[in-house]
């Protein structure tokens, strides 16, 4: 496997619906009309948003989604092909697509609300599957809704068996408990475990999938189940990684928040950009060294910070950016 082939990011697309501020006052008598709510649309979805942050950075990127016919799937074929991911392998879907409503607190944090029910997203089929995932590819990066939700996931979680055998195996669970009951996660976590090369967690779902563990003593039980490389994303705290149970943490840095959405997604991806640009991908990761995890934690909490600090999903280029994972 070379460094020329892509990363392949599988997982749904999502709209994000803000809530837009008021701008009337509430009715002032009886009968009176209270104004309408506003809606601002992003594209979003955590996969889509990684896949979009990945070719931002300048790391060859292919999306494999279902991507819907309706008014929301074209925002996101625009979206993701005007970042430069390569489409090719999307499905074009004829059910709906999702759609999340996102009311945002003083702090930046977003509560939300789903609109996922026999949306495109979960409708994966094997043959599907096969035919989106038979080209060579260095990763595999997938998660959240698309693995948890069905009909789809199970084939989802069997690509992974098979992919497994020609390339790096990333997850990010991301816990959605309004749509999937976090029980269903933690049956399914050591099977994911046995297949994931990366798994990628906030400290949000921690508390989900492990009620009172530490970072470290999660961390020791995900390498049990299989993974080698366990990475905990700790919001303002920054980020520990775990390799083969040696520790490493790297601190965010100060950031002024407007929201966090697509946080976690944007520092995936420069996360595994970053080891892209160091030919650690392809494999088990049998030869990665704390020096290379530590360079892509620091890189995927710069790329994190940019994201936080402007509204939505909305990840860097990487002329955006100093230093060094720049696209040459």
């Amino acid at each position: 496997m070379t460094a020329d082939h892509p990363v392949a990011v599988l997982g749904e697309c999502v709209a994000d619906a803000f809530v837009a501020p008021r701008t009337t006052p509430p009715p002032s008598s009886a009968g009176e009309s209270p104004a309408p709510l506003t809606l601002e649309v992003h594209p979003g979805g955590g996969p889509a948003n990684t896949a979009v942050a990945l070719a931002r950075l300048g790391t060859p990127t292919r999306f494999l989604g279902r991507l819907s016919h309706d008014v929301f799937g074209r925002l996101f074929s625009d979206h993701l092909a005007g970042s430069g991911v390569d489409l090719s392998r999307a499905v074009h879907a004829a059910e709906p697509s999702t759609l999340a409503v996102a009311d945002l607190a003083d702090d930046g944090s977003a509560d939300y609300s789903f609109h996922a029910q026999r949306t495109a997203d979960w409708q994966w089929t094997d043959e599907e599957l096969a035919r989106a995932a038979d080209s060579p590819t260095t990763c595999l990066h997938t998660g959240s809704l698309a693995l948890a939700q069905q009909p789809g996931g199970a084939a989802v979680e069997r690509l992974l068996a098979r992919v497994r055998q020609r390339a790096t195996v990333s997850l990010d669970p991301n816990v959605r408990p309004l749509l999937v009951d976090p029980a269903v996660y933690r049956e399914a976590l050591p099977r994911w475990c046995a297949l994931a090369d990366i798994l990628r967690l906030s400290d949000d779902d921690l508390g989900h999938l492990r009620p009172g563990a530490t970072p470290q003593e999660a961390a020791d039980a995900f390498h049990a189940d299989g993974t080698g490389l366990v990475v905990v994303t700790l919001g303002g705290d920054g980020v520990m990684a775990s390799l083969h149970g040696e520790r490493i943490h790297v601190a965010a840095p100060p950031t002024r928040v407007v929201d966090t959405v697509g946080a976690g997604d944007s520092f995936m991806a420069g996360f595994l950009h970053a080891l892209h640009e160091a030919g650690a991908l392809g494999g088990r990761l049998e030869a990665l060294t704390r020096e290379q995890v530590r360079d892509a934690l620091a890189w995927g909490v710069r790329v994190a910070a940019a994201v936080v600090a402007v509204r939505g999903a909305n990840p860097p280029w990487a002329a955006d950016l100093d230093g060094p994972h720049q696209a040459s």
